[in-house]
């Protein structure tokens, strides 16, 4: 998870990654720390079981009517490991399947852990694939989803794409070495392509998500208005006539928390924003996306009165804050149906 206030970061004029002016602990840190230690270089080469998985990827059907794509990465073996990202999956996968009727095998899944080995990795290669295979032929009345559960850190934005100077991104499995998915790469492959009367929902619960699409508009809860976030260079970066949404776990500069504070034994870990929305649905028949953003943000800040000191969740006391962002406006007193 990724790193503090913007006039706190510069970005390294070798490896371009954000690299802290200020000496501070944390796994945010150490994933600079990596970034700006290797050069994120793919691998010209890959391994016969490497070439097998992008194959069975390619091959995955595409049903037609609602498709899911869900991936968990839990960085195994590592010091930024995170312990809830296998849990996220698995329980979203039940919720799209009892809650919104999604057929199993309109789902797939990217994890790594031995209980989930059917499953291919979430490497960078892998997830490029299965972005591709979730948008592939899609047709009006489909309604797709993209879940990730993982890190997300922040670079500099290169193409004056970004009101913020900062280009968001997804840190996939073998990110130390192919390096990360940016929100440009994300809008390029799954919102462009979307045609007329084609749904998406990026369900994103990962630090520094909120605009991880790269989406038009961004609903401030605040103002309880839209926002205007097309790029500064004037790039287009909507639709094919289609809708996407996102919900990301927080803001661009916040982080997001991977916690215990929602179960009931206070083992079980799990992603605060992955929880809350899930429950935000289920405690709702007639869910909207207003009513579901505010039942995330009163969840949240009920964990932050159970528990004071949330992994990740309360940076400098700033509530862990779900954000709406998406391809056009629209009155969010709608149900929320994917």
């Amino acid at each position: 998870m990724s790193s503090s206030a913007v006039n706190q970061d510069f970005g390294c004029p070798e490896c371009q990654e954000i690299v802290s002016d200020k000496k501070k602990k944390g796994t945010h840190v150490y994933l600079r720390k990596i970034l700006h230690r290797h050069r994120t270089t793919i691998p010209n080469s890959l391994s016969s079981h490497e070439k097998s998985t992008l194959d069975t990827i390619r091959n995955w059907e595409t049903i037609k009517g609602k498709r899911a794509l869900l991936c968990g990465v839990t960085y195994d073996k590592q010091k930024y490991k995170l312990k809830g990202t296998n849990y996220d999956v698995t329980q979203m996968q039940e919720f799209l399947m009892t809650r919104f009727k999604f057929p199993s095998a309109s789902i797939h899944i990217l994890a790594e852990h031995a209980e989930m080995e059917s499953h291919p990795h979430p490497t960078k290669r892998n997830i490029q694939e299965a972005l591709r295979w979730l948008v592939k032929d899609n047709q009006h009345g489909d309604s797709l989803v993209f879940y990730f559960s993982g890190h997300g850190l922040r670079q500099p934005d290169l193409f004056d794409d970004e009101q913020d100077g900062f280009d968001e991104t997804i840190c996939p499995l073998d990110f130390k070495t192919a390096g990360m998915i940016i929100d440009n790469e994300i809008n390029d492959t799954i919102v462009r392509p979307l045609k007329k009367g084609v749904k998406l929902h990026a369900i994103i619960d990962a630090c520094h998500s909120g605009t991880i699409l790269d989406l038009s508009h961004v609903y401030s809860t605040k103002e309880h208005c839209w926002s205007d976030n097309k790029p500064p260079s004037g790039v287009y970066k909507g639709t094919n006539g289609g809708l996407a949404i996102s919900i990301s776990a927080c803001e661009d500069n916040q982080l997001a928390a991977d916690t215990s504070a929602f179960s009931e034994s206070g083992k079980q870990m799990e992603g605060a924003m992955t929880h809350t929305f899930r429950k935000a649905l289920s405690d709702n028949s007639k869910a909207t996306y207003a009513n579901v953003l505010s039942s995330m943000h009163d969840n949240i800040l009920a964990a932050k009165k159970k528990i004071f000191s949330l992994s990740g969740l309360f940076h400098r006391e700033r509530l862990q804050e779900p954000l709406l962002s998406s391809s056009e406006e629209f009155d969010l007193n709608k149900a929320f149906v994917l």
